[in-house]
């Protein structure tokens, strides 16, 4: 239904409705009950290129995620999503992979006007293109942050978080602590491994072994458990640094004949309802998810508002839970 018609239906001008529309108050309390009671009848709903033109914002954001099938990003997507809508606003999913070229070819939307700013998650080393991309864009960079720069971030401290895991498992008695991670062009893999080494060398356990998954997928977690396995000497514990990792790594280590923790403990790292479903229990660092995407939307809103707003990396809570894994 056009404004239009919305005017006539409710026995106003036009110019009334659009006032009400855009929250004018030279706006009758009369007139506007009218022009609220006749939306409601007809469901209208605002054209947003018309909105557009009045308010030079198109209320859209774009979010580049690097692996929406990870359920870590998925959950974060779901925060982002949740705020931009208590905020009038929708967004526009694309499954980057960190690939520039992918990510290139979104953000034209930026520079044609169709959405008001941007949130990643794509690699830490994509940030120097990306920086040249977005320009003076409204932009946050999500779980996967920067240390330096005009860009702001929301994350956890993986360091910290990945040494109380280790810490957690040599208490428990483990020796032979393994890591699987992944792709070293992402920030978070290089900090969890920073936090794997580090409490290793600080409590004197100076056997270490890591093996690298080609991508965040339980296959690949099997087949980064397999090469450890296949070492002369194997792991008795094993910290992957995503819970669909530790999920493939425990069915290598149960198809190998070993049990799970008997044998190798298993622990991973997002705290997603995965690791609540697989059998036993996944030991696991909990992230904040969807406050993750909820928070990074809001710095988002933050910079679309007031561009020259400082910059801020906001480090969220993060625990440990304690499951039959480990």
């Amino acid at each position: 239904m056009s404004i239009q018609k919305i005017a006539k239906l409710a026995g106003v001008s036009v110019a009334t409705v659009s006032r009400v529309l855009n929250n004018s108050d030279t706006v009758k309390d009369k007139n506007r009950d009218k022009v609220l009671e006749a939306i409601k009848a007809s469901n209208y709903q605002p054209n947003l290129l018309a909105r557009q033109l009045r308010t030079a914002r198109s209320s859209m954001v774009l979010v580049l995620v690097s692996d929406i099938s990870n359920p870590f990003c998925a959950e974060i997507v779901k925060g982002i999503e949740e705020q931009a809508e208590q905020n009038g606003y929708r967004i526009l999913l694309c499954n980057s992979g960190s690939d520039i070229n992918r990510s290139r070819s979104s953000l034209q939307l930026l520079a044609g006007k169709m959405v008001d700013g941007v949130i990643t998650m794509d690699a830490f080393t994509t940030l120097t293109e990306l920086t040249q991309l977005i320009g003076n864009m409204p932009w946050v960079q999500c779980a996967e942050y920067a240390d330096a720069g005009d860009i702001s971030c929301v994350g956890i401290d993986d360091v910290d978080a990945s040494r109380q895991l280790v810490a957690h498992l040599v208490a428990s008695g483990r020796k032979r602590i393994a890591l699987i991670n992944h792709d070293l062009s992402y920030k978070y893999a290089q900090l969890r491994q920073q936090g794997y080494q580090r409490e290793l060398e600080q409590r004197g356990l100076s056997w270490q072994a890591v093996s690298y998954a080609s991508d965040l997928s339980y296959n690949a977690g099997k087949r980064a458990m397999e090469a450890l396995l296949n070492a002369d000497t194997p792991p008795d514990a094993v910290f992957a640094v995503s819970d669909t990792l530790a999920a493939g790594a425990m069915a290598a280590i149960q198809s190998a004949g070993y049990q799970v923790p008997q044998d190798i403990a298993v622990a991973g790292f997002d705290g997603s309802e995965l690791a609540e479903m697989i059998s036993p229990p996944l030991t696991t660092i909990a992230q904040p998810s969807r406050d993750i995407g909820r928070t990074a939307f809001s710095l988002l809103l933050q910079k679309i508002d007031d561009p020259q707003s400082q910059t801020e990396r906001v480090m969220m809570d993060w625990h440990l839970i304690v499951r039959a894994s480990a």
